[in-house]
């Protein structure tokens, strides 16, 4: 993959109206960063972020938007200097139109992908594919999704990714969940794998930690890669994650 083609896409997750991380997606295990949402994105973006990746995590464990007001926020704070995709709840045609037409360049849908392919071929066929994302969220060797809730059914993430691809997905983010907020560094291996497929752009997620961890999953082939708490706790910085 030519370089140039590669992302970094800070992450902001949203919970309560303020940005946190999770570890492990553990909604118990929280650590919050700001209050302000809309200054952390001001602040990737003059920093050269080309890309942000907003969570609603309020919204992925209930299905309801929380966080609208403050996604049109950011969108506008950032104007057309980064785009902006959101992830988190989104499990309805209108939840995914209402979320692009306050400017996201991309909506990332998750359960609702998992449950019912069908409803994101008909994303793709109604927004196109550049404005619609897959979530792959794996815990235990496989995709889950109800915001990881403990015992929600999940399937092979391989699986998936085969059947969504074939509904007319091109990207798909993947998260470690078990790494996911813990600085342990990628699944190296599950990302290679699901790259191996040529099915889609795969971007990376969990566990990302220093800027050899980025390389590490750009060398693999992967499209991108998005950073969270690595940046918050200062250990890498955007200017360093630049390609």
């Amino acid at each position: 993959m030519d370089a140039s083609e590669f992302e970094v896409l800070p992450a902001i997750d949203l919970r309560g109206g303020r940005v946190v991380r999770l570890r492990q997606g553990d909604f118990a295990r929280e650590t919050a960063y700001s209050d302000d949402p809309v200054a952390v994105a001001r602040s990737f973006a003059d920093a050269g972020a080309r890309w942000l990746h907003v969570v609603d995590l309020d919204a992925a464990r209930s299905g309801s938007r929380a966080h609208g007001e403050t996604i049109r926020g950011i969108v506008a704070a950032v104007g057309g200097r980064c785009a902006v995709e959101v992830a988190g709840g989104l499990r309805s045609a209108g939840a995914v139109a209402a979320t692009l037409a306050a400017g996201a360049r991309r909506a990332v849908i998750g359960t609702a992908a998992l449950r019912d392919p069908s409803f994101v071929g008909r994303l793709v066929t109604e927004h196109g594919p550049d404005r619609i994302a897959v979530a792959l969220d794996v815990r235990d060797g496989l995709a889950v999704g109800h915001g990881w809730a403990a015992g929600a059914a999940g399937v092979a993430p391989d699986d998936a990714l085969s059947e969504l691809s074939a509904r007319g997905v091109t990207t798909f983010e993947v998260t470690a969940i078990d790494r996911d907020g813990t600085l342990a560094g990628p699944d190296l291996a599950l990302y290679d794998r699901l790259v191996a497929l040529g099915l889609g752009s795969v971007i990376a997620s969990g566990g990302v930690a220093t800027t050899d961890d980025v390389e590490a999953v750009r060398r693999i082939g992967c499209a991108g890669v998005i950073v969270g708490r690595a940046l918050y706790d200062g250990r890498i910085r955007i200017d360093e994650l630049a390609w």
